[in-house]
Formats: C-alpha cells, structure tokens, sequence
C-alpha cells in the first residue's frame, strides 16, 4: 500500500510538473472590410398598347435599381432613337408618332438625362422600382403601322 501511494505521489508530481512549465502568449489580430457603392439596375419595356383615336394613351414601365445603402445615384432617361429636337418619336417604317416620358403619375415633369429632368436616389441595399410614365400624346394624325409596330429605343443611365 505505502509504494501504491507513493508511485501516486510521484505520478501527481511530475504532472503538476509539466502543468508549472507551460507558457501562453496572446496577440490581437486586427480585422477589416470595405463596402464601395455598387448599383444595378434593370428595366421592364414600355407597351402603350392600341393608341386611342382621341385624347392621349398613356403607358408605364419601371426601373428597379438596387445600391449599397447610404450611396446616392441618378437615372436620366435619354431622347431615344427616332427623337427631333429632343421630342421622343415612335416609328414604324416612315410613319412617326410622337411620346414623352415622365416622373409623376400627372405626367407634367419630363424625365430627361441632365440636371432637374434626373431622379435622384439614396441605396437602401434593396430593390426600389422607380415608374416611368409615359404618354403617347394627343392630337396627332394616326397612321396605321400596317402589322408593324411603332418601336423606340430609350438609354437609361443608372449614375452612382
């Protein structure tokens, strides 16, 4: 019994030992990131539809952007393809028929590519669907497009 305690003495010895003579060191490590703005953006087509014979055809289409939160951006809305002296026109072969594009559902403030024509934005990080107003104006002579659509082409320019 007396060499079982003290092969136990001498067992709990050299472990505490070994415990004494272990060391620890501690540094700090840094960490960073960085978030730049970055936007996207996407566009769904106009379709007016059969213009009316009288008064103006309006239409919608919209713009989702979605940029980092906190960054500001501006859409500007070009003249299109087939404009004269900036008015927006709608063709089909020679035939033209004119249309604007708006920032409001009352369609009187034009969407344009520069200064008060641009809508302005700050990123949420999420999607936000801005409308595009538009409207075939009224009082134009109508032409038949004869199974030929009358098409446009709009540049949307997303500045962030």
């Amino acid at each position: 019994m007396k060499i079982a305690l003290l092969l136990a003495t001498t067992v709990l010895g050299v472990a505490a030992a070994q415990a004494a003579s272990a060391a620890t060191a501690t540094s700090n490590m840094s960490a960073s990131a960085s978030v730049s703005s970055v936007c996207t953006m996407d566009s769904t087509p106009l379709a007016f539809g059969e213009v009316a014979l009288t008064g103006a055809t309006p239409g919608t289409a919209t713009i989702n952007v979605t940029c980092t939160g906190g960054g500001g951006y501006t859409v500007g809305l070009g003249n299109g393809l087939h404009n004269v002296a900036a008015q927006r026109n709608l063709v089909s072969g020679s035939n033209i028929l004119a249309y604007d594009l708006f920032k409001e559902v009352g369609r009187t403030t034009r969407w344009g590519d520069a200064g008060a024509g641009l809508v302005s934005g700050t990123g949420t990080a999420v999607q936000q669907t801005l409308t595009v107003y538009g409207e075939v104006t009224t009082g134009q002579t109508l032409v038949s497009g004869n199974g030929t659509p009358y098409t446009d082409t709009v540049l949307v320019t997303l500045t962030y």
